[in-house]
This record gives C-alpha cells, sequence and structure tokens, in this order.
C-alpha cells in the first residue's frame, strides 16, 4: 500500500509576498517566541538544522523534509514510549487512542476521527467560532483587543463542538491546555524528572479535563479528551502567532476571500504551531542512510521539515504539510485549523490591527504567548 499523498495547499489566489524588510520584521518576533520559551532546545535546533538528520547519543534530530516524512511513513515508531506524543496521551487517558496506536487499529480510529472533522464537520462547528468571532472582534473599533483569550475562547467553543461536552468553553480550554502541559514536559530531549509529585500533578490535571467531558466522570471518551487537547493547545499556540506576523509584515490589506484559505496555511507553514513530534523507534532500521537502533528518541523538527526557517516561500507542498505531519499520521484537523485562521483573518482584516504588548509563555506545551494585545490600525 503506498502512502497517502500530502494534503495540498488550498486552492486560492495567493496573497503578494510582503517587503522584505517587513518580512524580516514578523520573523524577529515569531522566533523570540521560540527562544524565550525553550531557550536550550531552540538553541540546540538551530545549531544543528543544516544536517537533514544529527545524532547526539540516543537522540536522533531529524530536519530534513524528505527525512521527516520518511521517519512519519517507514521508520516503525513505539507508539506508547514515554516522552512521546502516545506517551502523553496515554497519561491523559485510559489508552486507546490515535497517537498510541499502530496497524489495522490506529487506522480506522482515524478514519472515525477524520470523519468527524471533514468538511461537513467543519460547517456545522463553524458556526461556534463565527459567533465568537461577531462578539469580541468589534472590541478593536473602540480600543484593544487580547487575542490569547479570544483564541482560547475560539478554541473552546471548537473543543465543544467537536466532543459534545456541555461544559463552559473557557474551563474546557483550559483544563485542556493545563493537562497538556503537564504531559508535555516529558516531550522535550534531555532529563526528565517524574518524582511522585510531578505524576500526581499529570494525573490531576487529567481528572479534571476528563470531568468536563461527555460521561464524565465514569467513562469520559479517550478520543474525546485527546481531540480537545489537540485542539485547544494548537489553537492557542496559533492564532495570536499568525496574527502577530500578519501585523507586523503588514499583510492586512492582501486579505480577502480569495486569498485568505493560501495565506492562512502560509502562515502555519511559518509559525509551526507544533514544532517538534516526539517519537522513538520500535526496531532497528535506516534514515535518510543513518542507522537507527530500537529505543533511540527521534525528534522530528516540524518547523524545519516545513522550512519555517527560510526567507522564501516553501514551494514543496511537503513543507507546507510538515507542520501537519506526513502520510497515515498526518493530523486530520489540518482543514479544520486553516479554515479557522482563514475566518480570523477575514475578521481583523478590516481593522489593520496593530501589536500594542507581548507577552511569551514559558509554560504552555506548545510555544505561544501568554499575552498578545492588538488595537485598530490605520487602513
Amino acid at each position: 500500500m503506498t502512502d497517502p499523498v500530502p494534503a495540498p495547499t488550498p486552492a486560492s489566489v495567493p496573497p503578494p509576498p510582503p517587503p522584505p524588510a517587513a518580512a524580516r520584521r514578523a520573523r524577529r518576533r515569531d522566533r523570540r517566541v521560540y527562544l524565550r520559551s525553550h531557550p536550550l532546545l531552540f538553541a540546540l535546533l538551530a545549531a544543528t538544522r543544516r544536517r537533514p538528520v544529527v545524532r547526539l547519543g540516543r537522540t536522533v534530530l531529524v530536519h530534513g523534509t524528505e527525512a521527516y516524512r520518511e521517519a512519519l511513513t517507514r521508520v516503525p515508531l513505539d507508539r506508547t514510549a514515554p516522552g512521546t506524543t502516545g506517551g502523553a496521551a496515554a497519561e491523559l487517558t485510559v489508552g486507546g487512542l490515535l497517537f498510541d496506536q499502530d496497524g489495522a487499529e490506529h487506522r480506522s480510529a482515524r478514519r472515525a476521527l477524520a470523519g468527524g472533522l471533514d468538511t461537513a464537520a467543519q460547517q456545522r462547528i463553524r458556526p461556534h467560532w463565527q459567533a465568537v468571532l461577531a462578539t469580541r472582534i468589534p472590541d478593536l473599533a473602540a480600543g484593544e483587543l487580547e487575542l490569547v483569550s479570544l483564541a482560547r475562547e475560539l478554541a473552546g467553543v471548537t473543543a465543544a463542538a467537536l466532543t459534545g461536552a456541555q461544559s463552559c468553553p473557557h474551563r474546557l480550554a483550559h483544563a485542556a491546555a493545563e493537562a497538556a502541559a503537564h504531559a508535555a514536559r516529558d516531550h522535550l530531549p534531555g532529563p526528565r524528572r517524574r518524582g511522585p509529585d510531578a505524576v500526581a500533578a499529570t494525573v490531576a490535571a487529567a481528572a479534571r479535563l476528563a470531568a468536563l467531558l461527555p460521561d464524565a466522570p465514569d467513562a469520559p471518551d479517550a478520543r474525546d479528551a485527546m481531540v480537545a487537547v489537540a485542539a485547544v493547545n494548537t489553537t492557542v499556540a496559533a492564532l495570536p502567532r499568525a496574527v502577530a506576523w500578519c501585523s507586523d509584515a503588514g499583510l492586512w490589506p492582501t486579505v480577502s476571500e480569495t486569498t485568505a484559505p493560501r495565506l492562512a496555511a502560509e502562515l502555519l507553514r511559518l509559525t509551526a504551531p507544533s514544532p517538534l513530534l516526539p517519537r522513538v523507534a520500535a526496531a532497528d532500521t535506516t534514515l535518510a542512510g543513518h542507522p537507527v537502533r530500537a529505543g533511540d528518541r527521534l525528534v522530528l523538527v516540524a518547523r524545519h521539515a516545513a522550512r519555517a526557517h527560510r526567507r522564501g516561500p516553501a514551494d514543496d507542498p511537503a513543507a507546507t504539510q510538515a507542520v501537519f505531519g506526513a502520510g497515515p499520521h498526518a493530523c486530520p484537523g489540518a482543514g479544520l485549523a486553516r479554515a479557522l485562521l482563514a475566518d480570523l483573518l477575514l475578521a481583523l482584516a478590516p481593522h489593520h490591527p496593530v501589536v500594542t504588548r507581548a507577552r511569551v509563555d514559558r509554560r504552555s506545551a506548545l510555544p505561544g504567548y501568554a499575552e498578545l494585545t492588538v488595537r485598530r490600525g490605520r487602513s
């Protein structure tokens, strides 16, 4: 069986590129998000990015686009190893999730989840986030708008619509972010402190999330927990950074119904909200000609595979898709993420917002802002 073809970039008119100085300004601000959230880690990744594959002891850093795709489509992976996405998902639930499955079980779960995130589902969920935009965006006309709280509200209503949760969207978003932050501490390369207190904190955070999901507290759906964590954390990380980039690069005049889908896809590539995919090899193999042993930690650097660190645009569809994985392990929520960001850009564009305050979040699961405030700019 051949691997699925990467999802194409949305078919729409590409916006014109920003002036070089504006593009550099946008890149500098966004790079600070990485360096201030995890300074040592991202300094290491930046220093090794010119090589497609780099071994550091039992850790293998994967930077190249082709090597990244090969790791996700050909290398046997231990789906439940500590320090991986599947391992973290198992900590937050009772297991049996897309992230910690393999083979036929994984394919079946992925098809079921993709069915809940298809175009019809997007049209069902879209009114929920559009109602939030209709309520919150007018704040710009009279003053300022804080984007992280808006992103959290958008994430909460989206996660609630996806899971059928009846709980407060704000509480759901907060619980999903807290649970992910605890579990993600086991993701990053380097020594991991997994003492009793850390384990207890992760268990407690998972329980608070489960209590807000359907059928909780007796038997919360494991897939609902995974969907809530993924939807909330990627949304809260991605949307403010994309808006800041759009503002710094002076892209608001280019936003229209025809350009917004392509611009959303490009901004997600440039910002790479989920910059690392931690995995563990399940068997001896090779990767881009380099030997890999069973038990080696694979740090798949989506940011570099997406070529987000380069100045020019990426014409390769595999680079655009890299922020959402590859092959059978590609994220089925890619279309939903692009649609939500496109709608946010369209809602903000008439106001030409400019950034007035920005503070990086040093505790979140994904690199992002703790605060990003914008005000209405000149049209």
